[in-house]
């Protein structure tokens, strides 16, 4: 790939085919990218014009442009979405080496699927939880904090790292009383692990899922039912963290035994418990 610089700005790829994948069908990158740059894009074959414009946002161009071509060569599919999350990485990190963060697969769910950090941050969190046994993702809400940890989570089973995923949150009422909610103690706090569930059946086929709880492989419960126990060679979660009391929260961390890694997932700007003394669980180990 060569790149010349004139009154308008010339970037040229060497493989006619990947650059077509690059410019999108019917150039719907290029006219996407356009309209969030305010730069002109025309592309002549493999040669792709940008026009007159700001120097520092056409070498921001230049440079997301060049990373996506090269991600492409590296065998990496890209998506409008990868494109867009590049653009604003770029723009608030000039220096983001987006192969580094889009390289990154964390758990393929389908020969369709892969789940990837989209952000820097994102990143960071994955390597956290690769390098260490306990993590602390703190956080307001749609960052991705509980469905990378699930799909970290689900590929150390995968890979035979681990034996069993625990899946868990503390049952705090949110306005409603649990005693008002039709059925047994599995019916009642059901409702409040819901998110879990759903992460899961997002990364595995349903029916597989059924049947991992049904082996214990997965097990998906509320936190008062850790008390008393030793979790020795596990994926342990826990979610909506700033929702534990700082007694409950000590309780949890001495549960892990052997073999085991844990991932502590909330809100701090979201605490729904009612008034302690003591405060947020999660606010007081941070």
């Amino acid at each position: 790939m060569s790149e010349t610089q004139h009154k308008e700005r010339c970037l040229e790829f060497d493989d006619s085919s990947l650059a077509r994948e690059l410019f999108g069908p019917g150039n719907d990158n290029l006219t996407m990218l356009s309209g969030m740059s305010g730069l002109a894009l025309e592309n002549r074959g493999t040669k792709l014009f940008l026009g007159k414009g700001d120097d520092q946002v056409r070498d921001r161009m230049a440079n997301l442009l060049i990373q996506m071509y090269g991600l492409l060569k590296a065998g990496r599919p890209i998506y409008a979405s990868d494109i867009k999350y590049g653009w604003k990485l770029l723009g608030r990190e000039p220096g983001a080496d987006l192969r580094a963060i889009f390289h990154e697969s964390v758990f393929v769910a389908s020969p369709k699927r892969t789940v990837t950090p989209k952000t820097l941050s994102q990143k960071e969190y994955v390597q956290a939880v690769r390098d260490n046994d306990m993590t602390f993702a703190i956080g307001p809400a749609g960052t991705g904090k509980t469905y990378l940890a699930v799909a970290m989570a689900v590929a150390a089973l995968t890979k035979r790292e681990v034996k069993r995923l625990i899946l868990t949150r503390p049952a705090v009422e949110a306005g409603e009383k649990l005693g008002y909610l039709p059925g047994d103690l599995a019916d009642k706090v059901n409702p409040y692990l819901r998110p879990l569930y759903d992460a899961l059946h997002d990364l595995l086929d349903p029916k597989k899922v059924s049947e991992m709880i049904e082996t214990g492989t997965i097990e998906i419960a509320p936190l008062a039912f850790m008390r008393g126990r030793t979790l020795n060679g596990s994926f342990i979660i826990l979610d909506e963290a700033q929702n534990t009391t700082p007694e409950q929260m000590k309780m949890f961390l001495t549960r892990l035994g052997f073999g085991s890694r844990a991932v502590i997932t909330g809100d701090v700007t979201q605490i729904d418990l009612p008034t302690f003394p003591n405060g947020s669980g999660m606010g007081r180990s941070g």
